[in-house]
């Protein structure tokens, strides 16, 4: 497997991945990982679309699987946990990528739809509220400084109405779009559905916030952990509470109340009719771990991988 944490670079995703077929560098590169591996080869073409925050896993994993099936194509948007979740329901879509548990209306439509359906749980995430590492007096922020920031309440918010000797200096704020599952997260944790602050920049592209960020001492803003990770020489994590977000801060949910799941949803009708799209969930789950903790999150504990395959396995006919 390539050394994904490296290879991300300053940024990490375009806003769709169409990966697979014949040749190209990723069949090269993974070639000494499956050499001598009898695999089954399967065809076909499977589509998926959802959260940003789970895109640099899905990245490489579909990289990864176009080495291992090349007759396959794995097409995977990044429309926002909501967005994918929309396109699940209309059945463009066999799975689809999620930074939050499924809500309880988007269940429904999928029942009124007649889509069947089996949640995954690929890796845990740290949202990650960050500032520019010119930024040389926040270091620590509460819950209650958080809400005090990012609620909408009539003032323009300023840096010293948080601590009276830090600057007197508009905050400028960057936030995920309200498609993604990482704002509805952060909506339920900190914001507890009250208005998000008007004056914010909101993108579905978490590089958009990057770059915002990086480009202005005044500016905070929040994303998952790994966009935090491969960004780590511009921007500075703030912490909350004292606690810093790291791989084990993280998996111990000390890092509360911002760790977090993070989902794949599929199709039970394709993945117990397309062999091609059992294949590929199948891909997915055994190479998740070591996936999430090459891009920057954490893999959950095995039993939980464990559990992903026998619920696959379930499915099988």
């Amino acid at each position: 497997m390539r050394i994904w944490k490296y290879a991300m670079a300053s940024t990490i995703l375009g806003s769709t991945l169409v990966l697979g077929a014949c040749g190209g560098g990723a069949q090269e590169e993974t070639s000494s990982q499956t050499a001598g591996e009898e695999t089954a080869q399967v065809e076909g073409s499977v589509s998926g679309d959802g959260s940003s925050t789970v895109a640099p896993i899905m990245e490489g994993i579909v990289e990864e699987y176009a080495g291992a099936q090349p007759n396959v194509q794995v097409t995977v948007g990044v429309s926002g946990t909501g967005g994918g979740f929309e396109k699940f329901i209309q059945g463009e879509t066999v799975f689809s990528n999620a930074s939050r548990p499924i809500k309880e209306e988007e269940a429904a439509k999928l029942e009124e739809a007649g889509i069947d359906y089996t949640e995954f749980l690929l890796a845990y995430d740290g949202l990650s509220v960050v500032v520019s590492k010119e930024n040389d007096w926040v270091e620590d922020l509460t819950v209650e400084d958080l809400k005090k920031l990012w609620v909408e309440d009539g003032t323009t918010k300023k840096w010293s109405d948080i601590n009276p000797e830090w600057p007197d200096e508009e905050v400028v704020f960057y936030a995920p779009g309200t498609d993604s599952g990482t704002f509805d997260y952060f909506n339920e944790v900190i914001l507890e559905d009250e208005d998000l602050v008007s004056s914010a920049t909101l993108s579905e592209d978490d590089n958009v916030l990057v770059q915002g960020i990086q480009a202005d001492p005044n500016a905070i803003g929040f994303f998952g952990f790994a966009y935090y990770q491969a960004n780590q020489d511009t921007l500075k994590a703030v912490k909350i509470g004292g606690i810093e977000p790291t791989d084990e801060t993280i998996e111990s949910g000390e890092y509360a109340p911002l760790s977090r799941p993070l989902f794949v949803y599929a199709s039970n009708k394709a993945l117990a009719e397309d062999p091609a799209a059992y294949n590929f969930m199948e891909y997915t789950i055994e190479n998740a771990g070591e996936m999430a903790e090459a891009v920057g999150y954490v893999a959950v504990p095995e039993e939980e991988y464990e559990k992903d395959r026998a619920d696959l396995e379930a499915l099988k006919k």
